[in-house]
């Protein structure tokens, strides 16, 4: 996502840095290339218009910063400007005092409305929530029954009566009460283009159900057209809040960028993969980072803790700081860290990451010649790497159908990384558990195993990527 934005500020951000001072004429050719690089991402024109004159307006005569040069200033007005158009801060979620909270779920049809509320269900559960859903898309068939099925999935019950959808909403509403379920979604009908009897129905609903929420589901790819869908449904329902759908496969970004400015509404979550833990809240000021490049480490941790069993990732995580680390907790570890995503993304969320890392498509295939080296290896062997002579690795390069070259490589790499993170450990002050589930993570900036260009180990990728 924003892949192409990403890379031209970090074209323009190169082209300034250093410079002892901007003079205008600097400015204007930097705010030239910044309009360009978001009318092609696109953004709104009227949203870069505003963006631009903002930035000009900090950027000229700005008093230079002692800790600043004139590049991190202008990065400092840009990350500030893209936080303020993707929302500012991120949607707080207040519950109802008198149970349950109401959700009305809006948008036209492949969206990816109905998959979002099963989406928006399991984030509901997860915060400790019990949700009911509600099929009140009686329009397009099957519609009710792909709701039944992603429900089932996350073990959230779905109601729906066949007939009148305002009617099956309300006694959805009623069933959630006399459930005692403290969350209800409502999925509604959607069309190709908006029209007036849509726009009529889901009003109907609305007076009939008074949500506390109204999410309108966007599909990020469509790009300015969301813009024009944002403003219709907004006019008709007043929207609360956004819900950016297949986010991962747009490497524009416009409609993010746009739909805040637009309608004056948050995003508030962001679907970034078809997987239905693939969706959380969005936060505009993590976002911002990602794009001008400086990562997203608050991102990356959580999604770590979600990943990694605490106890056992801070026993392993000592292990490492200790120079302790093997091969069966790093081979452990790798597990884990498969159930944060694709590496790829995973990478995009470090900072200072190079462009060709934070753009691989690494997925589960390119790990499982390294997984397939490493369990070839006997007991000792993973606890103590040294002890593979000439014939050992011979015998591991057969049973694993790898080239000794291979496994040369891959065990030279884990010897670095276990020197890089003993030093690590040493300036650490002994605070070995605050690194709690990020023992694999810790290594993917200089020297793990596996990964391509990896810090101090030579040789980036071990074996070339399996597809």
């Amino acid at each position: 996502m924003f892949d192409n934005l990403s890379g031209r500020f970090e074209g323009i951000f190169k082209r300034i840095r250093g410079k002892g001072r901007l003079s205008e004429a600097d400015v204007d050719e930097v705010l030239k290339e910044i309009r360009t690089a978001l009318l092609e991402a696109d953004v709104n024109v009227g949203v870069v218009r505003n963006v631009v004159a903002r930035i000009r307006e900090g950027a000229i005569g700005i008093e230079q910063s002692k800790a600043l040069d004139p590049s991190q200033q202008i990065i400092k007005l840009v990350n500030a400007e893209l936080t303020a158009i993707l929302g500012g801060e991120t949607l707080k979620i207040s519950y109802a005092s008198k149970p349950p909270t109401v959700v009305l779920m809006a948008g036209l049809q492949g969206s990816g409305k109905t998959t979002n509320s099963a989406k928006l269900a399991r984030w509901f559960k997860s915060q400790g929530r019990h949700p009911l859903l509600v099929g009140a898309d009686l329009q397009r068939p099957a519609a009710v029954e792909q709701l039944r099925t992603l429900g089932s999935q996350i073990d959230v019950p779905v109601f729906s009566e066949p007939g009148d959808p305002v009617a099956t909403a309300t006694r959805g509403l009623a069933e959630a009460r006399r459930l005692g379920k403290d969350v209800l979604i409502v999925d509604t009908a959607g069309r190709l283009a908006i029209d007036d009897e849509m726009m009529a129905q889901i009003r109907r609903i609305s007076d009939q159900i008074a949500p506390d929420y109204t999410f309108l589901v966007i599909d990020a790819m469509t790009g300015q057209d969301a813009v024009n869908v944002a403003e219709a449904f907004h006019t008709a329902l007043q929207i609360d809040g956004v819900i950016l759908s297949k986010l991962d496969g747009d490497a524009r970004g416009g409609a993010a960028l746009s739909v805040k400015e637009v309608i004056g509404r948050p995003i508030a979550f962001a679907s970034t993969g078809e997987k239905l833990d693939a969706f959380d809240q969005f936060h505009p000021d993590r976002m911002a980072s990602r794009i001008l490049g400086m990562g997203d480490v608050l991102t990356l941790i959580e999604q770590a803790e979600k990943a990694f069993e605490k106890d056992q990732a801070e026993q392993a995580a000592a292990r490492l700081l200790e120079g302790e680390f093997t091969l069966d907790d790093f081979l452990e570890q790798m597990q884990s860290l498969k159930k944060m995503g694709p590496l790829g993304g995973v990478l995009g969320m470090l900072p200072g990451m190079p462009k060709e890392l934070k753009n691989a498509q690494i997925g589960d295939d390119d790990l499982k010649p390294i997984e397939a080296i490493i369990r070839s290896m006997t007991p000792d062997e993973r606890r103590k790497p040294e002890i593979i002579n000439g014939s050992r690795r011979q015998r591991i390069a057969q049973g694993s159908g790898r080239s000794i070259a291979e496994v040369n490589r891959l065990v030279k790499q884990f010897s670095e990384m276990q020197k890089m993170m003993k030093r690590m450990g040493g300036m650490g002050g002994g605070k070995k558990g605050k690194r709690g589930g990020l023992g694999a993570l810790a290594g993917l900036g200089g020297g793990l195993p596996g990964l391509p260009g990896a810090g101090p180990a030579p040789g980036g990728f071990p074996f070339p990527p399996s597809r």
